[in-house]
């Protein structure tokens, strides 16, 4: 039987992949619309990422399956996980569609005309941090005392 976390895992995989086809499809138009051929700096990104992400969530999916914890810590870890890396690539979407930036962490933090506090992106920042490495961490060691029977 497949678990929730898995479940959640393998949807965002699909998610992110169509996210990095697609935004492969924004970036081949911005490249061929470009006399330098070239693609807005976020759009490239939010194009990788994507695709990275969704291969990603793959691996945390079989992860998952050998996981001993609880289905709802499993489930609680990937949902922090899965929203991070949604949180990233929309963020990378948004600068991409502005072309506002090419380094959204530079001070002072633009997002389109407006300006974010310091404090707010060191803030999402280290949430960010938190929510991915944290929630692959739970779901890693979940797996390896599953596998290696700790």
């Amino acid at each position: 039987m497949m678990t929730l976390a898995v479940k959640l895992a393998l949807t965002g995989a699909l998610v992110f992949f169509m996210s990095g086809l697609l935004t492969g499809v924004w970036k081949y138009r911005c490249i061929m619309a470009s006399a330098e051929a070239t693609a807005p700096y976020y759009v490239d990104i939010a194009h990788r990422a994507s695709l990275q992400y969704s291969f990603a969530s793959v691996l945390l999916a079989v992860l998952a399956g050998y996981s001993v914890f609880p289905e709802a810590v499993n489930a609680a870890a990937m949902i922090a996980v899965l929203f991070f890396f949604a949180f990233a690539i929309i963020t990378y979407l948004i600068h991409g569609y502005l072309r506002d930036t090419d380094n959204q962490l530079r001070q002072p933090h633009v997002l389109g005309k407006s300006v974010i506090a310091g404090g707010m992106m060191r803030l999402s920042m280290r949430l960010l941090i938190l929510g991915e490495i944290g929630g692959s961490v739970v779901i890693g060691l979940g797996a390896m005392m599953g596998i290696w029977g700790g």
